[in-house]
């Protein structure tokens, strides 16, 4: 099975919480008292279903085929007070970066951001009160109890945007892939044609000083990825999470530099404006194509106010000057 069709980053399930417990309405007896005063205790909870942080996750395959996660429901309170059992919780456990939604009304319900963090997805019913919460001085032997208060059905969707530092932006064939692969320990496949990445691959880049950082090979845009076209949405999502943006254009571009990297910022300012308030750094590609004299008339095509710089990753040109300039825009 390769990585791709083991990368889940978005799952839909039919969440149903556990039932209240009813609270009791037993009444005291002892060998000494017939009918002694109310003390049926209440109900338990129902189950949670709660999501749960885990850092070694970065896929929801695991949840992929459980459409419907059913907690348990609570146990009826007893004699003396005692209140029933609450209903089992069920964990379901994500990669951190998980975003969870109500599937009906699209509403962000919660995030996941830290291992171990949990949040409840869907609340179990409250457990019943007994008997012994109604006495009072004009009713001395109450003999009513609540029932449990239902648990929830309801459809939700837990969304994966991968976190990383540094996001690679670029059009298909810009050479993301490979740089990933030269940088990195991660092994994306690479191929020549659009659409090789069809999942976000996500590389740990070593820098000086046993430093590191995260690099995640965003599937390319193409124009009218922000409208939805292709398979535009579902990669501009992860685009969001990153906190530096690479800009990547291969050095034999039909157009000039500036006006593909205008290209790429447009369809950013279209799907997100937020996202232009990103630090970005550009990176020519496949620059061991360009001779010297060539690279320098191609130095005065850069975009402004950007810094760049020109890297082969075949020929492992630029690349510690491009981690510089990374490293100093993830903690500018």
């Amino acid at each position: 099975m390769s990585q791709g069709s083991n990368f889940v980053d978005y799952v839909k399930i039919c969440c149903r919480s556990g039932n209240g417990g009813a609270g009791s309405a037993h009444l005291h007896r002892d060998k000494h008292t017939a009918t002694g005063g109310p003390d049926g205790g209440d109900g338990g909870r129902g189950g949670h279903i709660i999501v749960k942080g885990n850092a070694q996750l970065w896929t929801m395959l695991h949840l992929k085929f459980r459409k419907h996660v059913i907690a348990e429901s609570g146990g009826s309170g007893g004699s003396s007070t005692s209140t029933g059992k609450s209903g089992k919780d069920e964990i379901l456990e994500v990669p951190l970066g998980t975003i969870a939604k109500n599937a009906e009304t699209g509403e962000v319900l919660f995030e996941i951001t830290k291992d171990g963090e949990t949040k409840i997805l869907t609340e179990g019913g409250r457990g019943g009160l007994g008997n012994w919460h109604f006495k009072s001085a004009t009713q001395q032997t109450p003999r009513f109890a609540q029932p449990g208060e239902p648990g929830k059905e309801e459809w939700n969707v837990l969304e994966l945007k991968v976190l990383a530092d540094v996001g690679l932006v670029g059009f298909p064939n810009a050479g993301k892939s490979t740089l990933l692969s030269v940088v990195s320990a991660a092994k994306p496949e690479i191929a020549d044609y659009a659409f090789t990445t069809l999942v976000p691959n996500l590389g740990i880049v070593a820098y000086r000083g046993n430093k590191s950082f995260v690099m995640a090979d965003i599937p390319g845009i193409i124009e009218g990825a922000s409208a939805g076209k292709g398979l535009g949405f579902r990669f501009l999502r992860h685009i969001e999470r990153n906190s530096v943006l690479l800009f990547m254009i291969p050095a034999d571009t039909n157009r000039t530099l500036t006006q593909e990297y205008e290209i790429l910022l447009n369809e950013l300012q279209e799907y997100n404006p937020e996202l232009m308030q990103k630090p970005r750094v550009l990176a020519v590609t496949k620059a061991d194509l360009l001779d010297e004299e060539l690279q320098q008339e191609m130095k005065s095509e850069l975009p402004k106010n950007i810094p760049a710089v020109f890297i082969s990753s075949v020929q492992q040109k630029g690349l510690m000057e491009l981690k510089d300039l990374l490293w100093k825009a993830i903690n500018s």
